[in-house]
């Protein structure tokens, strides 16, 4: 499967926010973004210069990296998005959180998406009754979460949801029993991704 293997926390430097990379460690003082708070390299201390094109590359790669796709599986993403009824940024980000490496890290079930994509392709989990271990398997409403039976992640897994303060409303989770359903797909309002939609719309536009 291929997947970015860059350090993490230059990742968050780079785009000048926490994107909880890291899980638990970003909530710490160990956090790259709070130790320095400045893009990574040579040169991360200049001074950048800014322009339209930079601001939206930026927002794309943000979206990119928080969600852990590379270029052409978020292209992939943003074509499907631009053939959709709606707004296409919001058709977007409703396709980004309907994965569901994503959807693991919304309910609580892992602390950050690297750790939900090793539990999902180790087939910990299933949708339906039926094992998953696809990482971009897009979830639907109704579709129904639950730990494999007999599972040696279960502790680790277990370890996540109490670092879990809340679970958002279009899903519905059961830290007790390990088992979760999709309610609804997301509503713009409750993404509380850190992008300017728009701009990437923007860019892929020219």
């Amino acid at each position: 499967m291929a997947r970015d293997r860059g350090a993490q926390c230059k990742q968050c430097r780079r785009e000048g926010v926490k994107l909880f990379l890291k899980g638990e460690r970003c909530l710490t003082d160990k956090c790259g973004v709070e130790r320095r708070s400045y893009p990574p390299g040579e040169h991360g201390r200049g001074r950048a210069k800014q322009s339209e094109y930079r601001l939206q590359l930026r927002e794309k790669q943000k979206a990119r990296r928080y969600y852990g796709v590379l270029e052409k599986q978020f292209r992939s993403y943003y074509d499907k998005a631009s053939r959709q009824a709606g707004v296409t940024g919001e058709n977007l980000l409703r396709l980004l959180e309907s994965r569901f490496d994503n959807v693991l890290v919304r309910l609580g079930f892992a602390s950050s998406r690297r750790q939900s994509r090793q539990l999902i392709l180790h087939g910990h989990w299933t949708i339906n009754g039926r094992r998953v271990n696809v990482p971009s398997y897009q979830v639907r409403p109704d579709d129904v979460i639950a730990i494999k039976a007999g599972s040696t992640a279960t502790q680790t897994i277990r370890d996540a949801t109490e670092l879990t303060s809340a679970v958002p409303a279009w899903l519905l989770a059961d830290h007790d029993g390990l088992t979760a359903k999709m309610l609804r797909p997301p509503a713009r309002d409750e993404i509380d991704t850190p992008v300017q939609e728009q701009l990437i719309v923007e860019l892929y536009s020219k």
